[in-house]
């Protein structure tokens, strides 16, 4: 069946119907949320200092996640952006070391890396935030349950408790929030391999690590265990890491990744995994023999969905398993919603909190509000670091309806004149040429090219080159090919 689409007119007029046809039906809830991540415990909270009574469920709390365990704060916090970005700062010490010897600092006898310590401290730190996320919720009068949580009714929870036992709440709204996880091809040996949950909670130091995969999870940790040095190769198989990201990027991103001692093999897959007496014995895709302590597979997520009981319900899923939903992440069931990685739309954490933001002012605001996911940026973590907003040269060319302007400025950063490390930076800007707007330029207002040129950059400083590119690198007429200076 066909879900519809509704308009603002047609929301407004739903929810009082809603309201209308409710009026001697009591709830447990007004909005009872499923999963209390970034996007749940967002929307639960709003929803809340809307004037709405709300709920939230949440699996008890452990770092690697499973069926039964997870944990207030969810991915990003527990198994995540977080703990990950803390383990780039400690990757990324490794190479400063390196550089510090020609800025003067003479070190002498060898430098240790103690995983345990910085393991120790990334646990409290996310132990941490957990509690502050409670505070949070509990601050602004939402209910919080432990345990799992499934859709019984278009208005109606049940909750698995930690001794067994349900429970069943009503809810005049209900939310779903519950996130992905990853998942690992079935290659043979595959039980062998960790993702990248339990990548974050290693207890030994890998010091020879595969990773599997193309994506920037693949190449953050692919950074992180050479910076911290450990033999490390990535398989991937494209050309060039990061499928999606900009051409010319990618291929400067490659060329970091091998600078820092990291080896690369394109258009390689993995053919089964062995274990033996010396580690985990790796066949590839061409036959060729590896041997690591482990094999890290990062090769997506997938919608948390499995166990919610929506098919039942009648909730509209599509392939995949992710929640269908329209503009206002509602879903078939006027009742039901769904927001973040579960609906597999953009999977960033400040894309499921505009989501969440947006949900709270439609359903108990008052103001209908569509998200927006136009020029929504985001960075890879690897080291160095890749950032990017707005259209790859690539999807430019696909869209321009005239030609296209790329400026761009390739430079050996001060820092590595000194220290002697061979690193290049380069700063990307695209611009359509009839309207001298920047396609790629982190600015809703839409600021032109003109307006950067006219800007006074902060010297000296890697960031002036963005209004400092006078001269085009190369014009793309309309309907041509990209063309990079690869």
């Amino acid at each position: 069946m066909a879900r519809k689409m509704l308009s603002d007119g047609e929301l407004n007029k739903a929810a009082a119907a809603g309201e209308e046809a409710t009026t001697e039906t009591h709830y447990d809830f007004d909005l009872f949320v499923i999963g209390a991540g970034s996007g749940g415990v967002r929307a639960a909270r709003f929803s809340a200092n809307n004037g709405a009574k709300v709920g939230i469920c949440e699996l008890p709390f452990h770092p690697i996640s499973s069926e039964e365990i997870g944990g207030v704060g969810g991915t990003c916090v527990i198994r995540g952006c977080v703990p990950k970005k803390i383990l780039v700062y400690g990757a990324t010490y490794g190479g400063e070391l390196e550089d510090a010897r020609n800025y003067g600092w003479e070190i002498n006898g060898n430098v240790d890396f103690n995983w345990k310590k910085l393991l120790q401290k990334k646990t409290d730190e996310i132990l941490r935030l957990n509690n502050i996320y409670k505070r949070l919720l509990a601050n602004a009068a939402v209910k919080l349950y432990e345990g799992e949580g499934r859709i019984v009714g278009p208005n109606e929870v049940e909750v698995r408790q930690i001794d067994g036992t349900k429970i069943s709440y009503t809810a005049k709204h209900i939310l779903i929030a519950t996130g992905s996880r990853a998942q690992k091809p079935n290659i043979p040996g595959h039980e062998l391999a960790i993702t990248s949950d339990e990548a974050l909670s290693l207890e030994e130091f890998p010091k020879r690590a595969i990773v599997l995969g193309g994506g920037y999870i693949a190449v953050e940790f692919a950074s992180i265990w050479r910076g911290m040095g450990a033999t490390v190769d990535l398989f991937f198989r494209k050309e060039l890491p990061l499928r999606g990201f900009d051409d010319e990027m990618r291929a400067l991103v490659a060329r970091n990744l091998e600078g820092r001692g990291i080896n690369l093999h394109p258009q390689t897959s993995l053919a089964e995994l062995i274990k033996t007496d010396d580690g985990i014995k790796v066949i590839s895709s061409h036959g060729e023999e590896f041997v690591a302590d482990v094999v890290l597979f990062a090769t997506g997520r997938i919608p948390n969905t499995k166990r919610l009981n929506l098919e039942a319900v009648g909730v509209e899923l599509d392939q995949a398993g992710a929640v269908k939903v329209d503009e206002y992440s509602r879903t078939n069931i006027p009742s039901i919603w769904a927001v973040g990685d579960a609906t597999n739309r953009i999977n960033l954490t400040p894309v499921a909190l505009m989501e969440a933001t947006c949900f709270a002012n439609t359903v108990f605001g008052g103001k209908p509000a569509k998200a927006d996911y136009t020029n929504v940026a985001c960075a890879v973590f690897c080291i160095p670091p890749l950032a990017v907003v707005g259209l790859s040269e690539e999807e430019a060319v696909e869209k321009a309806t005239g030609d296209i302007l790329v400026f761009t400025s390739g430079f050996n950063p001060m820092k590595n004149t000194i220290s002697g490390r061979q690193e290049k930076s380069l700063m990307k800007l695209i611009v359509d040429e009839k309207t001298d707007k920047g396609i790629a330029i982190a600015l809703k207002c839409g600021a032109t090219k003109a307006q950067f040129d006219s800007t006074v950059g902060i010297h000296p400083s890697s960031a002036e080159e963005f209004v400092t590119m006078r001269t085009v690198t190369r014009r793309i007429a309309y309907k041509a090919k990209p063309q990079t200076s690869l």
